[in-house]
Protein backbone atom coordinates (compact mmCIF):
# COMPACT_ATOMS: atom_id res chain seq x y z
CA UNK A 1 0.00 0.00 0.00
CA UNK A 2 1.59 3.24 -1.15
CA UNK A 3 1.19 6.37 0.91
CA UNK A 4 1.77 9.85 -0.44
CA UNK A 5 1.72 13.13 1.49
CA UNK A 6 0.85 16.12 -0.69
CA UNK A 7 0.83 19.70 0.60
CA UNK A 8 -0.73 22.40 -1.54
CA UNK A 9 -1.13 26.16 -1.07
CA UNK A 10 -4.54 27.47 -0.13
CA UNK A 11 -6.33 29.04 -3.10
CA UNK A 12 -8.18 31.70 -1.07
CA UNK A 13 -5.60 34.32 0.04
CA UNK A 14 -5.95 35.25 3.69
CA UNK A 15 -4.23 36.35 6.87
CA UNK A 16 -4.37 34.61 10.24
CA UNK A 17 -6.49 37.43 11.66
CA UNK A 18 -9.68 35.83 12.95
CA UNK A 19 -11.16 39.02 14.38
CA UNK A 20 -14.46 40.72 13.73
CA UNK A 21 -14.62 42.98 10.69
CA UNK A 22 -15.67 45.73 13.13
CA UNK A 23 -12.94 45.04 15.68
CA UNK A 24 -11.33 48.49 15.51
CA UNK A 25 -14.71 50.21 15.47
CA UNK A 26 -15.89 48.23 18.50
CA UNK A 27 -12.68 49.03 20.34
CA UNK A 28 -13.10 52.77 19.67
CA UNK A 29 -16.72 52.70 20.81
CA UNK A 30 -15.72 50.98 24.04
CA UNK A 31 -13.13 53.66 24.81
CA UNK A 32 -15.73 56.38 24.12
CA UNK A 33 -18.08 54.75 26.64
CA UNK A 34 -15.26 54.49 29.21
CA UNK A 35 -14.48 58.21 28.70
CA UNK A 36 -18.17 59.09 29.14
CA UNK A 37 -18.39 56.97 32.28
CA UNK A 38 -15.22 58.46 33.78
CA UNK A 39 -16.40 62.00 33.02
CA UNK A 40 -19.69 61.34 34.79
CA UNK A 41 -17.81 59.77 37.68
CA UNK A 42 -15.64 62.86 38.18
CA UNK A 43 -18.61 65.25 37.97
CA UNK A 44 -20.63 63.23 40.51
CA UNK A 45 -17.76 62.83 42.99
CA UNK A 46 -16.82 66.51 42.82
CA UNK A 47 -20.48 67.55 43.12
CA UNK A 48 -20.94 65.16 46.02
CA UNK A 49 -18.10 66.83 47.95
CA UNK A 50 -19.26 70.35 47.05
CA UNK A 51 -22.92 69.76 47.95
CA UNK A 52 -22.36 67.25 50.75
CA UNK A 53 -24.42 64.60 48.96
CA UNK A 54 -23.71 60.97 49.84
CA UNK A 55 -26.01 59.87 47.03
CA UNK A 56 -23.86 61.62 44.41
CA UNK A 57 -20.66 60.32 46.02
CA UNK A 58 -21.98 56.75 46.10
CA UNK A 59 -23.02 56.82 42.45
CA UNK A 60 -19.71 58.42 41.50
CA UNK A 61 -17.77 55.54 43.02
CA UNK A 62 -20.24 53.14 41.43
CA UNK A 63 -19.34 54.69 38.06
CA UNK A 64 -15.67 54.04 38.90
CA UNK A 65 -16.35 50.31 39.32
CA UNK A 66 -18.38 50.43 36.10
CA UNK A 67 -15.43 51.95 34.21
CA UNK A 68 -13.12 49.26 35.63
CA UNK A 69 -15.43 46.51 34.37
CA UNK A 70 -15.58 48.09 30.91
CA UNK A 71 -11.78 48.24 30.89
CA UNK A 72 -11.75 44.43 30.64
CA UNK A 73 -13.50 44.76 27.29
CA UNK A 74 -11.20 47.50 26.04
CA UNK A 75 -8.08 45.61 27.14
CA UNK A 76 -9.25 42.45 25.37
CA UNK A 77 -9.83 44.39 22.12
CA UNK A 78 -6.36 45.90 22.41
CA UNK A 79 -4.57 42.62 23.17
CA UNK A 80 -6.35 40.75 20.37
CA UNK A 81 -5.35 43.45 17.90
CA UNK A 82 -1.79 43.82 19.22
CA UNK A 83 -1.01 40.08 19.04
CA UNK A 84 -2.94 39.22 15.89
CA UNK A 85 0.35 38.52 14.05
CA UNK A 86 1.90 36.57 16.93
CA UNK A 87 2.56 33.06 15.64
CA UNK A 88 2.40 31.60 19.14
CA UNK A 89 -1.37 31.96 18.99
CA UNK A 90 -1.93 28.87 16.85
CA UNK A 91 -5.40 29.87 15.67
CA UNK A 92 -5.09 33.63 16.11
CA UNK A 93 -6.39 35.87 18.88
CA UNK A 94 -10.09 35.73 18.10
CA UNK A 95 -10.95 33.93 21.34
CA UNK A 96 -9.45 36.61 23.59
CA UNK A 97 -12.78 38.41 23.30
CA UNK A 98 -14.68 35.28 24.34
CA UNK A 99 -12.40 34.85 27.35
CA UNK A 100 -13.00 38.49 28.31
CA UNK A 101 -16.75 38.04 27.85
CA UNK A 102 -16.71 35.01 30.15
CA UNK A 103 -14.71 36.95 32.77
CA UNK A 104 -17.06 39.94 32.56
CA UNK A 105 -20.08 37.66 32.99
CA UNK A 106 -18.55 36.23 36.16
CA UNK A 107 -17.99 39.77 37.42
CA UNK A 108 -21.63 40.62 36.71
CA UNK A 109 -22.75 37.60 38.73
CA UNK A 110 -20.64 38.78 41.68
CA UNK A 111 -22.12 42.27 41.39
CA UNK A 112 -25.64 40.79 41.34
CA UNK A 113 -24.93 38.70 44.43
CA UNK A 114 -23.59 41.80 46.19
CA UNK A 115 -26.79 43.66 45.23
CA UNK A 116 -28.86 40.86 46.79
CA UNK A 117 -26.77 40.98 49.96
CA UNK A 118 -27.10 44.75 50.31
CA UNK A 119 -30.84 44.63 49.58
CA UNK A 120 -31.40 42.02 52.30
CA UNK A 121 -29.40 44.18 54.71
CA UNK A 122 -31.61 47.15 53.85
CA UNK A 123 -34.70 45.07 54.59
CA UNK A 124 -33.31 44.15 57.99
CA UNK A 125 -31.80 47.55 58.79
CA UNK A 126 -33.65 50.33 56.90
CA UNK A 127 -31.83 53.64 56.46
CA UNK A 128 -33.27 57.11 55.75
CA UNK A 129 -33.42 57.91 52.03
CA UNK A 130 -32.97 61.42 50.61
CA UNK A 131 -35.44 60.86 47.80
CA UNK A 132 -34.91 64.04 45.76
CA UNK A 133 -31.13 63.62 45.46
CA UNK A 134 -31.38 59.87 44.93
CA UNK A 135 -33.90 60.32 42.10
CA UNK A 136 -31.65 62.93 40.45
CA UNK A 137 -28.64 60.61 40.61
CA UNK A 138 -30.66 57.69 39.23
CA UNK A 139 -31.88 59.81 36.30
CA UNK A 140 -28.31 60.94 35.52
CA UNK A 141 -27.12 57.34 35.63
CA UNK A 142 -29.95 56.23 33.37
CA UNK A 143 -29.15 58.88 30.74
CA UNK A 144 -25.47 57.94 30.75
CA UNK A 145 -26.26 54.24 30.44
CA UNK A 146 -28.76 54.76 27.62
CA UNK A 147 -26.13 56.74 25.70
CA UNK A 148 -23.55 54.03 26.39
CA UNK A 149 -25.91 51.25 25.30
CA UNK A 150 -26.58 53.01 21.99
CA UNK A 151 -22.83 53.27 21.40
CA UNK A 152 -22.20 49.62 22.24
CA UNK A 153 -25.16 48.04 20.48
CA UNK A 154 -23.79 45.19 18.38
CA UNK A 155 -24.23 45.18 14.61
CA UNK A 156 -24.93 41.55 13.82
CA UNK A 157 -23.57 39.72 10.83
CA UNK A 158 -25.56 36.68 9.80
CA UNK A 159 -24.60 33.43 8.17
CA UNK A 160 -27.13 31.50 6.11
CA UNK A 161 -26.83 27.82 6.94
CA UNK A 162 -27.66 24.86 4.76
CA UNK A 163 -30.88 24.10 6.64
CA UNK A 164 -32.26 27.59 5.95
CA UNK A 165 -31.63 28.84 9.48
CA UNK A 166 -29.77 31.98 10.45
CA UNK A 167 -27.54 32.29 13.47
CA UNK A 168 -25.65 35.27 14.77
CA UNK A 169 -21.89 35.57 15.14
CA UNK A 170 -21.74 37.50 18.40
CA UNK A 171 -18.70 39.42 19.54
CA UNK A 172 -18.98 38.25 23.14
CA UNK A 173 -16.50 40.84 24.32
CA UNK A 174 -18.66 43.69 23.04
CA UNK A 175 -21.75 41.86 24.23
CA UNK A 176 -20.29 41.80 27.76
CA UNK A 177 -19.75 45.56 27.74
CA UNK A 178 -23.27 46.09 26.39
CA UNK A 179 -24.65 43.83 29.11
CA UNK A 180 -22.86 45.88 31.77
CA UNK A 181 -24.51 49.14 30.70
CA UNK A 182 -27.92 47.50 30.11
CA UNK A 183 -27.78 45.97 33.60
CA UNK A 184 -26.89 49.35 35.03
CA UNK A 185 -29.70 51.01 33.07
CA UNK A 186 -32.15 48.44 34.42
CA UNK A 187 -31.09 49.09 38.01
CA UNK A 188 -31.49 52.85 37.39
CA UNK A 189 -35.04 52.35 36.05
CA UNK A 190 -35.98 50.11 38.97
CA UNK A 191 -34.39 52.55 41.41
CA UNK A 192 -36.34 55.50 39.96
CA UNK A 193 -39.60 53.55 40.21
CA UNK A 194 -38.86 52.48 43.79
CA UNK A 195 -37.81 55.98 44.87
CA UNK A 196 -40.91 57.59 43.38
CA UNK A 197 -43.13 55.08 45.20
CA UNK A 198 -41.16 55.63 48.38
CA UNK A 199 -41.40 59.41 48.10
CA UNK A 200 -45.12 59.69 47.27
CA UNK A 201 -46.58 56.49 48.74
CA UNK A 202 -44.24 55.95 51.65
CA UNK A 203 -43.23 52.48 50.35
CA UNK A 204 -39.60 52.62 51.44
CA UNK A 205 -39.40 48.81 51.23
CA UNK A 206 -39.59 49.07 47.44
CA UNK A 207 -35.99 50.33 47.27
CA UNK A 208 -34.37 47.06 48.48
CA UNK A 209 -37.07 45.03 46.72
CA UNK A 210 -36.12 46.52 43.35
CA UNK A 211 -32.48 45.78 44.15
CA UNK A 212 -33.30 42.07 44.39
CA UNK A 213 -35.43 42.17 41.21
CA UNK A 214 -32.57 43.84 39.32
CA UNK A 215 -30.08 41.26 40.61
CA UNK A 216 -32.26 38.39 39.37
CA UNK A 217 -32.37 39.89 35.86
CA UNK A 218 -28.61 40.47 35.85
CA UNK A 219 -27.90 36.88 36.91
CA UNK A 220 -30.19 35.60 34.17
CA UNK A 221 -28.46 37.69 31.49
CA UNK A 222 -25.04 36.76 32.83
CA UNK A 223 -25.90 33.07 32.64
CA UNK A 224 -26.62 33.45 28.91
CA UNK A 225 -23.26 35.11 28.32
CA UNK A 226 -21.44 32.53 30.46
CA UNK A 227 -23.12 29.70 28.54
CA UNK A 228 -22.41 31.08 25.06
CA UNK A 229 -18.82 32.20 25.70
CA UNK A 230 -17.87 28.97 27.53
CA UNK A 231 -19.21 26.90 24.62
CA UNK A 232 -16.88 28.72 22.25
CA UNK A 233 -13.92 28.41 24.61
CA UNK A 234 -14.59 24.64 24.75
CA UNK A 235 -15.04 24.40 20.92
CA UNK A 236 -18.70 23.43 21.22
CA UNK A 237 -20.53 23.60 17.88
CA UNK A 238 -23.96 24.77 18.98
CA UNK A 239 -25.78 25.11 15.66
CA UNK A 240 -24.13 22.60 13.33
CA UNK A 241 -25.01 24.73 10.32
CA UNK A 242 -21.43 25.19 9.16
CA UNK A 243 -20.74 21.45 9.43
CA UNK A 244 -23.87 20.70 7.40
CA UNK A 245 -22.83 23.09 4.65
CA UNK A 246 -19.32 21.62 4.45
CA UNK A 247 -20.66 18.07 4.30
CA UNK A 248 -23.20 19.04 1.62
CA UNK A 249 -20.63 20.77 -0.60
CA UNK A 250 -18.07 17.96 -0.34
CA UNK A 251 -20.49 15.08 -0.92
CA UNK A 252 -22.26 16.68 -3.87
CA UNK A 253 -19.05 16.14 -5.86
CA UNK A 254 -20.14 12.50 -6.28
CA UNK A 255 -18.47 9.27 -5.07
CA UNK A 256 -17.09 11.19 -2.09
CA UNK A 257 -18.12 10.69 1.52
CA UNK A 258 -17.13 12.62 4.64
CA UNK A 259 -15.70 10.15 7.15
CA UNK A 260 -14.73 12.65 9.84
CA UNK A 261 -15.61 16.31 10.36
CA UNK A 262 -14.83 18.78 13.14
CA UNK A 263 -15.89 22.45 13.15
CA UNK A 264 -15.18 25.12 15.75
CA UNK A 265 -15.24 28.91 16.04
CA UNK A 266 -11.99 30.89 15.89
CA UNK A 267 -13.49 34.35 16.45
CA UNK A 268 -16.55 36.44 15.54
CA UNK A 269 -17.61 35.28 12.07
CA UNK A 270 -14.65 32.91 11.61
CA UNK A 271 -14.78 29.11 11.68
CA UNK A 272 -12.20 26.36 11.28
CA UNK A 273 -12.77 22.82 10.06
CA UNK A 274 -10.88 19.52 9.84
CA UNK A 275 -12.37 17.30 7.12
CA UNK A 276 -11.48 13.68 6.29
CA UNK A 277 -13.07 12.22 3.15
CA UNK A 278 -13.10 8.88 1.33
CA UNK A 279 -13.35 8.87 -2.44
CA UNK A 280 -13.85 6.17 -5.06
CA UNK A 281 -12.13 8.37 -7.64
CA UNK A 282 -8.93 10.42 -7.63
CA UNK A 283 -9.53 13.81 -6.04
CA UNK A 284 -7.07 16.33 -4.66
CA UNK A 285 -7.39 18.47 -1.54
CA UNK A 286 -6.92 21.47 -3.82
CA UNK A 287 -10.10 20.62 -5.74
CA UNK A 288 -12.07 20.24 -2.52
CA UNK A 289 -10.72 23.44 -1.06
CA UNK A 290 -11.86 25.38 -4.10
CA UNK A 291 -15.35 23.98 -3.70
CA UNK A 292 -15.40 25.11 -0.04
CA UNK A 293 -13.93 28.54 -0.73
CA UNK A 294 -17.31 30.24 -1.22
CA UNK A 295 -18.67 29.31 2.22
CA UNK A 296 -18.99 32.52 4.20
CA UNK A 297 -17.26 32.37 7.58
CA UNK A 298 -15.10 29.34 6.80
CA UNK A 299 -11.66 30.82 7.38
CA UNK A 300 -9.36 27.87 8.10
CA UNK A 301 -9.57 24.30 6.71
CA UNK A 302 -7.49 21.13 6.95
CA UNK A 303 -8.42 18.39 4.46
CA UNK A 304 -7.35 14.74 4.32
CA UNK A 305 -8.35 12.54 1.37
CA UNK A 306 -8.32 8.73 1.23
CA UNK A 307 -8.59 7.59 -2.41
CA UNK A 308 -9.34 4.03 -3.57
CA UNK A 309 -7.67 4.11 -6.99
CA UNK A 310 -7.14 0.37 -7.75
CA UNK A 311 -9.25 -1.16 -10.47
CA UNK A 312 -8.92 -4.63 -8.90
CA UNK A 313 -11.18 -3.58 -6.08
CA UNK A 314 -8.43 -3.79 -3.50
CA UNK A 315 -8.10 -0.74 -1.32
CA UNK A 316 -5.10 1.47 -1.83
CA UNK A 317 -5.22 4.74 0.05
CA UNK A 318 -3.21 7.81 -0.91
CA UNK A 319 -3.21 10.35 1.83
CA UNK A 320 -3.09 13.91 0.76
CA UNK A 321 -3.29 16.65 3.34
CA UNK A 322 -3.53 20.32 2.78
CA UNK A 323 -4.07 23.17 5.16
CA UNK A 324 -6.46 25.74 3.77
CA UNK A 325 -7.37 29.09 5.10
CA UNK A 326 -9.48 32.03 3.94
CA UNK A 327 -10.36 35.41 5.34
CA UNK A 328 -14.06 36.24 4.92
Amino acid sequence: MDSLQVSQPFSCPHEHHFLSDRHRENERRTWVVIALTCSTMVVEIVSGFLFGSMALLADGWHMASHASALSITALAFYLARKHKDNGRFTFGTGKIGDLAGFSSALLLVLIALYMCHESVQRFMNPVPIRFNEAILVAVIGLLVNISSALLLKEHHTREHSADDEHHLHHDHNLRAAYLHVIADALTSILAIAALIMGKFLGWAFMDPMMGIVGAVFIIRWSYGLLRDSSRILLDYDRHGGMASRIRHVVEEEGDIGVSDLHVWRLGPGHYSAVVAVRSAKPVTPDALKKSLCHISGLSHVIIEVDVDAQETGKVNFSRMGAEEQRRT
